[in-house]
């Protein structure tokens, strides 16, 4: 861990397994098939309930916005990125992301996917009391006017338009926001009241990793073994990092662009991180086989972390021959390979190639970085 830091209130709970909290879990789906909304479009949450979006069909995002400019994301505030879902993923898994219920406070909530907002009205809220009729007429009211290219532009003529319509002002509150996969969605959507119990002696196990601790490039511990239903807390630290799955065979390139089979993999986005920083953003894996998982930090600036050896990995066969240590030699060999080729012409292409796909990659999970935790149920 980088110095100073705070854990925040939710990771001691889990960390420390005490936490036994009598909630409500609500789910909301975002999007699905020929439809640019968040089903139910508004609820109403109380204190430690949680608030679950569940990505369907398209590309689509849950922004937290303000009441006066729906389109607009709200600095400080929470954002799960895109999440792209092919038409023909019909029955799952499908990826979701909870967030924490921890102020009664309205929430105001959009998709971020050029036009959705402004033309559609997809937009979402938390307890907006009798407010959110007007929330949604605020989003789509620059539409008939202004025809815009790109979410940003249809946010600024939407914030034009509701800024003389309210002055009502929205709270940026500490938030936890954790991302998932589930399996499949059920057919009626229901808000429904669970209890979380944790414990560090009964029932699974919570593996806390750290990422980047004191400025290290390693992960901490950097090999584990993990059950069934257990989970792997990343933690965060100082400078920007990332957990990506990746394959054994190719250490250092996200599962979802090496595998011939269609595994996507979990990648937790860049976590950008201050020296400074008072909470620390968590990425959890859930557990569902005893298969070998691998992953590496995707960062490349200034030089490849995963090159320097920066890998983790969970059950791997120590026995055998594709066990951790075969795992990072593999992941430095491959990047030292890498750099030694770019000299020649061919290589050479390949390596820009190669850096280019990193690079979009990076841009395209760079919607993640922010301060918050976020949560990967992984799905194998």
């Amino acid at each position: 861990m980088f110095a100073s830091t705070t854990v925040s209130a939710t990771l001691l709970l889990l960390l420390h397994g005490i936490r036994n909290v009598r909630a409500v879990n609500h789910q909301v789906i975002v999007g699905g098939p020929g439809i640019l909304a968040f089903t139910p479009t508004n609820l109403e949450a109380a204190v430690g309930d949680t608030v679950q979006f569940v990505f369907q069909q398209k590309n689509h995002s849950a922004t937290q916005s303000s009441f006066a400019s729906p389109c607009v994301p709200i600095a400080g505030g929470f954002d799960t990125g895109f999440h792209p879902v092919p038409d023909t993923q019909e029955n799952g898994p499908f990826p979701a992301a909870t967030l924490e219920i921890r102020d009664t406070n309205p929430i105001w909530v959009f998709c971020k996917q050029a036009n959705h907002c402004s033309q559609s009205g997809m937009v979402f809220a938390v307890n907006p009391g009798t407010k959110f009729a007007a929330f949604q007429a605020a989003a789509t009211a620059g539409a008939s006017t202004a025809s815009s290219a790109s979410s940003t532009a249809a946010a600024t003529s939407t914030a034009s338009a509701s800024a003389s319509t309210s002055t009502d002002t929205t709270t940026v509150t500490q938030t936890s926001l954790t991302m998932s996969t589930i399996a499949s969605v059920p057919s009626a959507i229901t808000s429904t009241a669970t209890t979380t119990t944790t414990s560090s002696s009964v029932g699974p196990t919570t593996h806390i990793v750290d990422v980047g601790n004191d400025g290290v490039l390693a992960f901490s511990p950097s090999n584990i073994t993990a059950a069934v239903g257990d989970s792997i807390v990343f933690l965060f630290h100082a400078k920007n990092h990332t957990a990506t799955q990746s394959s054994f065979a190719q250490p250092c390139t996200p599962l979802a662009q090496s595998s011939t089979t269609g595994q996507v993999g979990f990648d937790s986005g860049f976590m950008p991180v201050a020296s400074n920083a008072t909470a620390i953003p968590q990425f959890v894996v859930t557990v569902n086989n005893t298969n070998p998982i691998w992953a590496f930090c995707a960062q490349t600036t200034p030089t490849s972390h995963c090159g320097q050896g920066m890998v983790f990995s969970a059950n791997a066969v120590e026995s055998g021959p594709n066990n951790f240590a075969a795992f990072q030699a593999n992941a430095k060999a491959q990047e030292a390979n890498s750099t030694l080729s770019s000299p020649s012409t061919s290589a050479s292409g390949s390596s820009s190639s190669q850096k280019s796909s990193a690079i979009g990659t990076r841009s395209a999970s760079g919607t993640l970085a922010l301060v918050l935790g976020l949560i990967l149920g992984l799905a194998l």
